[in-house]
């Protein structure tokens, strides 16, 4: 079993997680569904995992650039289910669209970029927080020096 890798060990945990912060995402400006896509892009690591008094969980978040203007479409396709539109607060008045959405990833036009960042902040205080959240539930149930332990062996 040490070939399991320490995230595969916590599923179940993580689903308890993800209930129980799944309050704090409906009072962030994210939508369940560009949560989603931020976690996707989102990877767990343990820092000092060889160290009990300073091992923690971090999100390693550098994948979100990828993913931004994802969130931007998300955001937008709400808008025509009812949700708010571009039109509405949104950033991009023009109502976005493929070739907005390459031109930003290549980092060409001024379009959104402050929202990105402002978006890539956000993203990057909620993962934190779900990391902490993570690790004191582990903690909690006893399970916390078993993934340290794990990682340790990982690495």
């Amino acid at each position: 079993m040490s070939d399991t890798p320490w995230t595969d060990r916590i599923v179940g945990e993580r689903m308890a997680v993800d209930q129980t912060f799944a309050e704090r995402i409906q009072q962030s400006q994210f939508s369940n569904q560009q949560w989603s896509l931020i976690m996707t892009a989102t990877e767990f690591e343990i820092e000092h995992p060889d160290d009990p008094e300073q091992a923690r969980i971090v999100a390693n978040t550098d994948k979100l650039d990828g993913i931004l203007p994802e969130l931007e479409n998300i955001q937008s396709g709400m808008g025509a289910m009812g949700g708010p539109s571009a039109d509405q607060g949104g950033s991009n008045a023009s109502g976005g669209g493929l070739l907005d959405s390459i031109m930003g990833a290549l980092g060409m036009g001024d379009a959104g970029s402050d929202d990105h960042r402002e978006q890539r902040e956000a993203a990057e205080r909620l993962t934190q927080e779900y990391a902490a959240e993570l690790q004191s539930h582990l903690e909690s149930k006893g399970r916390w020096e078993t993934v340290r332990d794990a990682a340790v062996d990982g690495q």
